[in-house]
């Protein structure tokens, strides 16, 4: 049977969603070893020359939040969220496929909330022009405006994979909801890792 246009198109879309979250977490994984790399040298030169860099800590706040938000998307696409499976993997296909589907609404509705809340902070620092209480007084809308937009592309992803899934709910599609919102198993787990090591081995791993 030959998907439909609408059905190919969201697929195609949850692609690039992919990819582009993908260089969204190198980019927070950037963040975070750069933010090491600078308490490192922070520390040794503190330890052996008597002064110190400056903003160090401050800095690697702000690269942990960023880090963080841009890592939620990528997260949620490989379903890596933590989820009680106690009950979830007794349930009756159809049931546990509809439980999923209300787990991305339930994240979903929690997102939105707290990124509608991110900007009103946001909106506040720059309104006020508030700056950090540091030395370096940073302005905060900076690291709070990186860190509201790794929210807002997790909201965008998760309307994404809500109407998807929302799609193959309705047209009897389970195995398409599983895949977008459902608990990993173990030898998914397990069939990936082996995959990544096969990688490692070949010196393709990304």
């Amino acid at each position: 049977m030959t998907p439909s246009p609408t059905i190919g198109l969201l697929a195609r879309l949850s692609g690039y969603a992919e990819t582009i979250s993908r260089v969204a977490v190198w980019f927070g994984g950037a963040l975070t070893i750069a933010s090491v790399l600078l308490i490192s040298v922070d520390v040794l030169i503190r330890k052996f020359l008597g002064w110190t860099v400056g903003g160090a800590d401050e800095l690697s706040s702000y690269a942990f939040a960023i880090a963080t938000s841009w890592s939620f998307a990528f997260a949620t696409l490989q379903r890596a969220n933590v989820r009680v499976d106690v009950l979830y993997q007794y349930l009756p296909v159809r049931l546990s496929a509809v439980l999923d589907w209300l787990s991305l609404v339930a994240l979903g509705v929690f997102m939105a909330v707290l990124t509608f809340y991110a900007y009103d902070v946001v909106g506040a620092s720059l309104v006020q022009g508030s700056r950090a209480n540091t030395p370096l007084a940073t302005p905060l809308a900076i690291p709070q405006g990186l860190w509201f937009l790794g929210l807002v592309a997790m909201c965008v992803v998760l309307a994404l994979m809500l109407l998807r899934s929302s799609v193959a709910l309705v047209t009897g599609d389970i195995a398409t909801v599983k895949a977008i919102g459902g608990v990993r198993s173990a030898q998914e787990e397990a069939d990936e890792e082996a995959a990544a090591g096969e990688r490692m081995v070949k010196g393709d791993a990304a």
